[in-house]
């Protein structure tokens, strides 16, 4: 058994290259063939950001696979039909108009629902978009749900990347998507990896091979003219400079390997470690990452240059719920029943203890992220049961939005492009978008 465990560990380093083809969806030219990366025991196939899978995405995903699952074709359909019968039934109205809400019923000073041409259960987890002013945009989620906007997030429409770049059969979960100008990646589970040149008209398939140690869960476009970084839940590191022609690897090994080599680091819960990643994120300034343990007892960082990853303890007694990056280059952790602690520095703390702990009346409901506008002046934290708090004093204190109260769902995810562009995602196919204070 522990033979098997340390030969599934491999060593990650070095590079490597290989020659590929093409696979990508073409209106007028539905023919290609995947592009495949890897040879042999070499293999480098590998954004905040993968989060805890609580009750109800286990749940979706039995649904998922004791269900009939509509193709994407027919789910195309079934758009249409809808989408016509709402232009009948009102000549006033546009198609996007059709899958826009106007919910007068959500009494939040700075935050209104958008409806989504989603079936129930879908689970909404990353957003990008590709233009400064961030007008045109795309939205992943479970059940391969890749949506589209041209108007700033008020309405979206389904993506069809068609049969020849995604197999309708295989139930696609997509983790993560970045654009830089016109050039965006997304990645997913299983393993998957799209790329596209055009803002997103066409996309082409990048082969990922069976032998990538995890799942990818965190894609950043770090430059154009295919420059790209990616992460998985076993915290391979992977580079490339070249639209993914080429591959290098950023680590030596995969955490796990790390941690049980290192037995002696003092980190609690890190000996004998087989779990994975739950959160990863990535400081867009400095290129560090941060990740977190699986069971929340201990998270890990990375910084460019480093062969391994670095093992940290939590700072609390309650374990950690997710983690990340503040704007001004400071690290925030959520913690179990709803506690915020903000390093006192603006980098990665160097001591266990160096958090403060902000002031939020979470009413003991798991928080799960937290984000700010991008400018760092105002801060929002979710979580379950529609929770949602803000901040103006950089989260040393918080309010509670009783406004978001009346959604009947957990929110996972902040995302701002601007500061007047921002969103809040959650399960059940709930999409909130930033309309600023009332």
């Amino acid at each position: 058994m522990r033979a098997s465990h340390h030969h599934q560990r491999q060593n990650l380093g070095g590079s490597f290259s290989s020659s590929f083809t093409t696979k990508k969806n073409n209106t007028t030219k539905q023919q290609g063939k995947m592009r495949n990366i890897g040879d042999g025991k070499k293999t480098i196939i590998l954004r905040s950001a993968a989060k805890n899978d609580d009750a109800n995405e286990i749940a979706s995903e039995k649904d998922e696979n004791t269900n009939k699952k509509l193709t994407k074709r027919e789910f195309g359909a079934k758009t249409f039909a809808f989408t016509s019968l709402s232009l009948f039934a009102s000549s006033s109205s546009s198609q996007k108009e059709a899958f826009a809400l106007n919910d007068s019923s959500l009494n939040s000073n700075f935050w209104e629902k958008v409806d989504l041409p989603l079936e129930p259960g879908v689970i909404l987890l990353d957003i990008a978009f590709t233009d400064e002013n961030a007008q045109h945009g795309f939205l992943l989620g479970t059940r391969q749900t890749i949506l589209e906007t041209f108007d700033g997030g008020k309405t979206w429409d389904a993506k069809d990347l068609g049969q020849d770049v995604i197999d309708d059969e295989v139930n696609y979960r997509f983790n993560s998507v970045s654009f830089n100008g016109d050039e965006g990646w997304i990645v997913g589970k299983p393993a998957i990896l799209l790329h596209t040149v055009d803002a997103g008209k066409t996309w082409e398939r990048v082969g990922l091979s069976p032998r990538l140690p995890g799942i990818p869960v965190l894609i950043t476009a770090t430059g154009d003219n295919g420059v790209a970084e990616m992460v998985t839940d076993q915290g391979a590191i992977y580079l490339t400079t070249d639209a993914a022609r080429n591959w290098k690897a950023a680590v030596e090994e995969t955490v796990d390997a790390t941690l049980n080599r290192t037995v002696s680091s003092g980190v609690q819960g890190a000996s004998y470690y087989t779990g994975s990643f739950s959160t990863v994120s990535r400081n867009p300034e400095t290129g560090e990452y941060i990740g977190l343990s699986s069971r929340g007892n201990f998270y890990m960082s990375w910084a460019p240059g480093q062969a391994y990853w670095q093992p940290h303890n939590r700072s609390s007694a309650r374990r950690i719920q997710s983690m990340g990056w503040r704007k001004d280059g400071g690290v925030w952790q959520l913690t179990r029943g709803g506690g915020i602690y903000l390093s006192d520095t603006k980098a990665l703390p160097e001591e266990d203890d160096e958090f403060t702990e902000g002031k939020i009346g979470s009413r003991g409901y798991g928080l799960l992220d937290l984000g700010s506008n991008a400018s760092g002046t105002k801060y929002f934290t979710v979580g379950g049961s529609g929770s949602v708090f803000s901040s103006e004093d950089k989260g040393k204190t918080w309010k509670r939005d009783r406004g978001t109260d009346e959604v009947a769902g957990n929110l996972y995810k902040v995302a701002f492009a601007k500061d007047d562009v921002g969103f809040i995602l959650g399960n059940d196919g709930i999409l909130l978008r930033y309309r600023g204070s009332a």
